[in-house]
């Protein structure tokens, strides 16, 4: 799995996860960062850039990060009022760190990072959409193609900078079947436009899952998965 996070790395220093609300990118860009850490070569700062959701929010692991030495960054916030955390800037323009940032769900969860579109922008930044083909807006091209667009305007990412991420799934109850199903439907709507970078599973089901899709697996464990 380390040599699967150095390709994926390939020379990167900040990773942003975007995608709609309930496609997993919180869970991803938590098990993304953690992985980072483990390559031990620098620190890794995990911003929580979800200004409003109450639940599913990556900072309910900041005990789990802060174990693996990731340092973590969110806003408190009062009732709903939407706040931004601070320090951003700084460090994705820091070579000697690693970035990771879960930036809330659909276009205006993205608003929060329109300021930092120079750095989003380089050559040194990987953005990537996350895709759950079991969400209404990744269920066909249009949904896919609507909700990317209205991302990318408000967070001035150019679109040829946009990496795929396919991450199907139903929660915990998610099986391989689910696994395969899903990334063929997406697979078979963005392949005339978009390669798809890589594909996750959760890691109970990774040995199984690994050899049916023909792009990388990347396994995550399940920190967001409530009881309820």
């Amino acid at each position: 799995m380390k040599h699967m996070i150095e390709s994926i790395n390939s020379g990167k220093q900040n990773f942003v996860f975007l995608g709609e609300a309930g496609s997993g990118k919180s869970e991803l860009s938590l098990n993304y960062a953690m992985k980072l850490a483990l390559l031990g070569d620098k620190p890794v700062h995990f911003f929580d850039m979800d200004m409003t959701k109450p639940l599913f929010r990556s900072r309910s692991c900041l005990k789990e990060a802060e174990e693996q030495g990731i340092v973590f960054h969110y806003e408190e916030q009062f009732m709903d009022a939407p706040t931004l955390v601070g320090g951003v800037l700084k460090l994705l323009r820091d070579e000697e760190v690693y970035v990771v940032m879960d930036v809330g769900g659909d276009y205006i969860g993205a608003r929060s990072i329109g300021g930092f579109f120079s750095e989003l922008n380089r050559e040194y930044t990987s953005v990537y959409y996350v895709l759950n083909a079991f969400r209404p807006w990744s269920a066909n091209i249009q949904h896919i193609d609507g909700t990317l667009g209205k991302i990318l305007e408000v967070s001035k990412v150019m679109v040829d900078n946009v990496r795929l991420v396919n991450n199907p799934n139903l929660g915990p109850s998610t099986t391989v079947e689910d696994f395969k199903k899903g990334c063929d439907q997406i697979e078979e709507n963005v392949s005339p436009y978009k390669s798809i970078d890589f594909a996750c599973v959760n890691e109970s089901l990774y040995d199984e899952a690994k050899d049916l899709v023909s792009v990388e697996v990347m396994p995550l464990k399940l920190f967001l998965a409530y009881p309820w």
